[in-house]
């Protein structure tokens, strides 16, 4: 993989209810129609030589919105899953999920559960799905585990440094973000891998999920690939004249 592709490439999806709105459809139509999108970044990153790409598709604020969305949302994952993950497998993507899981219903988790054992052995792509998910819960459920850690001897309060704490995080064994992609305009990134997102690269457009396709994917890795990261070194190359 050239060094101008990014490992790690988190993505907020949004503009699936503004989509809709301006077809006079329900948010719901908006939400699958950004399944075409979700299929497309999965592609160009095959394509690309991406090793892992996070998505947020549904956050710990999301449970405050509207109970038909709501509903509507957690058929289209069980839909998606349903339909998603055998062709996902056969391409060697594993499919993790990250986030309360606890909190959707039974049929629901369990065949999350199910989609992580099938494809737990591939490692062409990473997918991460963040769903019930948001980057504050991430941090209080590390600084809890490693509390539990300490409580049981294992660990010693003075011990706990940020590799220490890192290791607590949903993702820890993964490469953290280099590239962080937020579709349909807004410029902020909303509680996601707040943690992780440390020194990724941050690349808003105004393109509605729905219509983000593998172009605009490409779009942002070339603009990835025309920046300096300096991680808080400064830079040691010679100034040209």
């Amino acid at each position: 993989m050239s060094t101008d592709t990014p490992r790690h490439i988190a993505i907020v999806m949004d503009g699936n209810g503004r989509w809709a709105k301006a077809r006079h459809r329900p948010r719901s139509f908006g939400h699958r129609a950004g399944r075409k999108a979700v299929r497309a970044t999965v592609e160009g990153c095959l394509r690309a030589g991406v090793e892992v790409l996070t998505l947020f598709a549904f956050s710990s604020e999301n449970w405050q919105r509207p109970a038909r969305e709501v509903d509507a949302l957690m058929d289209l994952f069980m839909q998606a899953l349903e339909k998603e993950v055998d062709e996902l497998h056969a391409q060697g993507v594993r499919i993790r999920f990250i986030g309360d899981l606890e909190s959707f219903r039974a049929p629901l988790h369990e065949r999350m559960r199910a989609a992580m054992r099938h494809t737990e052995d591939n490692t062409r792509l990473h997918l991460n799905v963040a769903v019930g998910y948001g980057g504050r819960w991430d941090i209080a459920q590390a600084a809890r585990r490693a509390a539990a850690e300490v409580a049981a001897g294992r660990l010693r309060a003075e011990q706990i440094d940020e590799a220490t704490l890192g290791a607590f995080m949903c993702l820890a064994d993964l490469p953290p973000p280099d590239l962080f992609i937020r579709t349909g305009g807004e410029q902020r990134i909303s509680n996601f891998l707040l943690w992780q997102l440390a020194y990724a690269e941050l690349y808003f457009t105004a393109t509605l999920w729905p219509d983000f396709d593998q172009d605009d994917l490409r779009q942002a890795i070339d603009d990835y690939a025309r920046r300096e990261r300096r991680f808080g070194r400064i830079d040691a190359r010679p100034a040209t004249a």
